[in-house]
């Protein structure tokens, strides 16, 4: 008779997770960002020129949080993270005559530092997958309220507080005496981000812009 051995089939042993199965846990996260703007032109024109903005140098941001988790099912869970985010973006403005050849090189005008410290209050809905020995995928989705601390901005400025609306996915990873998470997240701000009832110095870059909305990118690193 011959025995087929499967011990390459084996489930490895889970590690407990008497920390994820309670109704209410908390935990802290430490993460990376990278501010961006979309931004639409208003093609506003200087004498026979026009100024055109475009965003530069991204720069790594840090985010740190408190994690609250309330688990009300087995797959669900709803999640309160309040914290504070830091970065900086850079636009950069662009003097165009269309008169001249298209293909030449656009000419430097000015560039501004906007710098944000946002106090921020994301209320968000993870819905997970089966775990699979210990690791759990899951994909995450909910609203972040923003305010910036922020005052150094001497160019164009930033409203204050704004609503973002947040998407994103991690894996659960379980260790033996905690849970770590790796989450990529994408942060959208609703409206326009600039302050239109401040006078900037230079208000010819205030116009240079039509429309101008906040993007964040957080890669995230939540341990409960």
């Amino acid at each position: 008779m011959i025995h087929v051995s499967s011990s390459g089939q084996k489930q490895k042993p889970k590690n407990e997770s008497w920390y994820d199965e309670r109704l209410l846990h908390f935990g802290f996260s430490l993460g990376l960002n990278t501010m961006d703007f979309n931004i639409t032109p208003s093609r506003f024109s200087l004498d026979s020129t026009y100024l055109y903005p475009e965003v530069s140098n991204l720069m790594p941001g840090i985010n740190i949080q408190i994690v609250t988790d309330l688990r009300p099912g087995k797959y669900f869970d709803i999640r309160f993270l309040p914290g504070l985010s830091l970065g900086q973006r850079y636009i950069r403005f662009y003097r165009i005559d269309p008169r001249k050849d298209p293909n030449l090189k656009p000419i430097f005008d000015n560039q501004q530092r906007l710098g944000s410290s946002f106090l921020e209050f994301p209320l968000l809905l993870k819905f997970k997958g089966d775990r699979l020995n210990n690791v759990r995928p899951y994909v995450i989705g909910g609203f972040n309220y923003r305010y910036d601390l922020a005052k150094e901005n001497n160019g164009i400025k930033l409203k204050r507080s704004g609503f973002y609306y947040e998407l994103g996915a991690g894996l659960d990873f379980y260790l033996t005496y905690f849970k770590l998470s790796v989450e990529l997240k994408m942060s959208n701000g609703i409206g326009d981000v600039l302050d239109r009832n401040a006078v900037p110095l230079n208000p010819q870059y205030l116009d240079a812009i039509k429309n101008m909305k906040s993007q964040i990118w957080v890669l995230a690193f939540h341990f409960e």
